[in-house]
């Protein structure tokens, strides 16, 4: 069976547009609030050098600006301090053949002032907020508070912000951007009619909600260089109150095809209904797909078998794990050689030490 395994195009090699693979294995981006004073110290890139059998390894939610900086101990990239935490990650993973792209997550609406740095402001596309509660370290859990809508100065000046955190990653020897259009996020706030109610050139038609994420991608791929820069979307997301809206399959085959245009590195599809959303249709991921000319990744609860079938089909270029990678460094090989995988422990997800960040054994066999 091991042998079997070893033959899996899932373990060969692939170039994405310049950029070289050891294997078709994706560590998908998971928060894991570990860095204090929102910079990524010494246990990040312990952390990510552990995880470095991936082929590609992106990162957790990083944000481009303070106003992005929803989650408590969530990284940034924007300053010099945390371009020096992300040099040590980029240099530790590249140690081991990996390459290491890192996600741009601007949380817009899903944010509360606790959370955010002095002087940055809760912004979103509209004045909507969010049901339900997030944490805050300094007062607990609180009710999402409503935002601000942005201004026409306040989107310039994000996408300015998009384009600076993507050359401090660049200079810092990270090998790329993801921009987070998933997950009920900024991205994806200006994509969905429940959370774009604008009436100007960024909001109100179909074309114009997909404005915004488009000029962000141009820009940063005209700042970095296309073969860096790839998306995440998640349509039919229910995460942070998405929900599909009519139109949605035609919506986002205009994106694809407009991201198609540009001729970034990779679209990277996830389907979160492992854990209870709605399921993608294979409509959509098959309209995506054929509009979309380059590097196609797919997530959302997979496992060997069918991350297998899908590359060995043509389904998927690339398939990302997420939790699997979590309570298992040593994925890959473990995969690779049909070894027990270890179970995450979940309370232990967002805490702020390495207790269940750093410390899952590896597998010796």
């Amino acid at each position: 069976m091991s042998n079997q395994r070893e033959k899996s195009p899932l373990f060969g090699e692939y170039t994405m547009g310049s950029i070289h693979l050891k294997n078709r294995i994706v560590m998908a981006p998971m928060t894991r609030s570990r860095s204090i004073h929102n910079i990524p110290g010494d246990i990040v890139a312990q952390y990510y050098e552990q995880r470095a059998g991936a082929g590609l390894i992106i990162t957790e939610g990083t944000s481009p600006s303070p106003n992005g900086l929803g989650y408590p101990r969530i990284p940034g990239i924007y300053s010099d301090e945390q371009k020096a935490g992300w040099k040590k990650v980029a240099d530790s993973v590249h140690k081991h053949g990996s390459k290491i792209f890192v996600q741009l997550m601007h949380t817009g609406r899903v944010s509360h002032p606790a959370n955010l740095p002095k002087g940055a402001r809760h912004i979103a596309p509209s004045a909507l907020g969010i049901t339900g509660e997030m944490w805050t370290d300094a007062s607990g859990l609180q009710k999402y508070p409503v935002p601000e809508e942005m201004s026409a100065k306040d989107i310039e000046d994000t996408k300015k912000e998009f384009v600076h955190s993507a050359k401090v990653a660049i200079e810092a020897g990270i090998d790329g951007v993801e921009l987070h259009g998933a997950n009920g996020y900024l991205l994806e706030q200006f994509l969905n009619p429940i959370s774009n109610t604008r009436t100007d050139a960024y909001g109100g038609s179909p074309e114009k909600r997909n404005k915004f994420v488009l000029e962000v991608a141009k820009e940063v791929a005209d700042a970095i260089g296309k073969d860096k820069v790839g998306i995440r979307l998640s349509p039919y997301g229910a995460f942070n109150d998405m929900q599909a809206f009519d139109g949605i399959e035609d919506q986002y085959e205009a994106l694809a095809k407009g991201l198609n245009d540009l001729g970034i590195a990779y679209i990277h599809l996830v389907n979160h209904e492992a854990m209870g959303a709605p399921k993608v249709p294979e409509s959509i991921i098959h309209k995506i797909r054929s509009t979309f000319k380059k590097t196609f990744i797919l997530s959302g609860g997979f496992e060997f078998d069918r991350a297998d079938q899908s590359v060995t089909s043509k389904a998927g270029d690339l398939v990302a794990f997420g939790r699997p990678f979590l309570s298992n460094p040593d994925l890959v090989e473990r995969l690779k050689h049909n070894q027990e995988l270890a179970q995450p422990n979940y309370d232990l997800f967002y805490t702020p030490d390495e207790k269940g960040y750093t410390d899952y054994p590896v597998f010796k066999g």
